[in-house]
Parts: C-alpha cells; structure tokens; sequence
C-alpha cells in the first residue's frame, strides 16, 4: 500500500472532526450553557445529547470515509469507535451505569496501534493506559469497576473490531 501525504491527512481529519471536535464542541456548549454538569458530563442522565451528538456525527464520518473510498484501516478504525460507542452508550442507560469512556478510548486506541502497527506498542503505551483509568477513580469521576469495564470495552469492542475489519 503506498502511502499519500494528501489523502492521508484528508481522512485523519475527518475523522479528527466527526470522532472528537464536533462531540467536544456540542459537550463544551452545553456544559457552559447549563445543560449538564461540566464538560466531563458527570451525570449520567446529562449524557443523552452529548452521546447523541456522538453517535450522530461518527456515524457521518463513517459515510463519508465510505462513500470517499477512504483506506480500509481508516474505514475499520472509525467502525471500532462506532461500536465501542454505541456498546457504552448501551450500557450506560440499559445497566444505568457509567462507563468510562476515558478509559475506553485510552485501551481500545492501545490495542489498534498495536495490531496497525507492533505488538510492543502495548508494553510502551499500558502505562499510560493505566494512568488513564488510575486518574478517572483518584478523581472520583468513576469506580474502578467503571473504569474496567470501560477499558474492556475499549479493548474486545474496539480493539477487537479493528483486528477483525483492518
């Protein structure tokens, strides 16, 4: 596979702006309008709209890599977002429980670049992760049940759906 500056930053930003800037705009607005608690959305009744937003706006960076015939890692890498997502956003208000999200992207975006790209890249960025889910219960934003099960979602969702499509 030959790689090309051009394209290549095309679909990293579309997917930059669908998976994370459009979300953190919708989350950031509504915190500062009083909508929910802060940009961290504590409460787990406030993370309807934010997911929403989430789901909504992934959900048309994947058309569009789609219809854009963008590579399939990329394809595949916005497919395990997508899921890890919904599975959370399942959780979150069929369990009424509050998955860490932090935790999830922080392990399932360790397992993707290691099947992309080495094996060793787990043992170089785990503590990291670990730091990630460590901070998320010494801050008191999530138990440590939440933060595992947040992390495990990230892993056999994420990580799991990209090995299997990438």
């Amino acid at each position: 596979m030959t790689h090309q500056p051009g394209p290549t930053l095309l679909w990293g930003l579309i997917v930059g702006i669908t998976g994370s800037v459009i979300p953190m705009v919708v989350i950031v607005r509504g915190a500062r309008r009083g909508a929910w608690d802060s940009h961290h959305v504590n409460n787990r009744e406030g993370r309807v709209v934010p997911f929403a937003a989430c789901v909504s706006s992934l959900a048309l960076g994947w058309v569009a890599l789609a219809l854009g015939d963008a590579p399939d890692q990329m394809i595949a890498l916005t497919a395990a977002m997508f899921a890890t997502l919904v599975v959370a956003v399942v959780v979150t208000f069929t369990a009424h429980w509050k998955v860490s999200m932090h935790a999830a992207v922080a392990a399932g975006a360790t397992i993707i670049l290691m099947v992309t790209y080495h094996p060793l890249i787990a043992l170089a960025l785990g503590p990291a992760v670990l730091l990630v889910c460590w901070s998320r219960v010494e801050l008191r934003d999530h138990t440590t049940a939440q933060v595992l099960i947040g992390a495990a979602l990230g892993v056999l969702v994420g990580g799991g759906l990209y090995w299997l499509l990438a």
